[in-house]
């Protein structure tokens, strides 16, 4: 096995200062989610998704690639949202083993009253907090690491 390279104190700083933020930002943000929509996180990334795909629909198995979920984590998940009517459950016409998750009209509504809360807390708690150049840094950075990430998952 090959030596440890530690991190530097500037390497430590910014990747705790990173976690610590990514926690305290997802803490943040599903609290005022929840209360303005009474919608998960969970809840709030599948009826995005849905909102954005064609016929607002899209296949069990593609929409927990896109999640980065596992097939029976989101087929629960499903379960629990369809109680509530936000989203049914389909066969595929053209795959009889495979199943639609479509977004309910009552998941749509819920969607569009909740975005403009949402994109408010984000704006409030990051975007607003960051210059122009921060932002462009940020978005660079994370390209680079979803494109590292991407390569090594394959």
């Amino acid at each position: 096995m090959a030596k440890p390279r530690w991190l530097t104190k500037q390497e430590m700083a910014a990747w705790l200062g990173y976690q610590q933020m990514r926690r305290m930002l997802d803490l943040q943000l599903g609290r005022d989610l929840t209360t303005e929509s009474r919608l998960s996180e969970p809840d709030y990334d599948v009826i995005s998704a849905l909102s954005e795909a064609t016929g607002r629909q899209m296949r069990l198995g593609e929409l927990a690639a896109r999640l980065l979920w596992s097939k029976s984590r989101l087929s629960h998940h499903i379960t629990r949202m369809q109680q509530r009517g936000l989203v049914a459950r389909e066969e595929c016409e053209d795959d009889g083993r495979g199943s639609l998750v479509v977004l309910t009209d009552h998941g749509w509504q819920t969607i569009y009253e909740a975005a403009p809360h949402h994109v408010a807390s984000v704006r409030r708690n990051m975007i607003d907090l960051m210059t122009s150049e921060e932002l462009d840094a940020l978005a660079a950075f994370s390209r680079r690491i979803v494109q590292h990430l991407s390569r090594d998952s394959k």
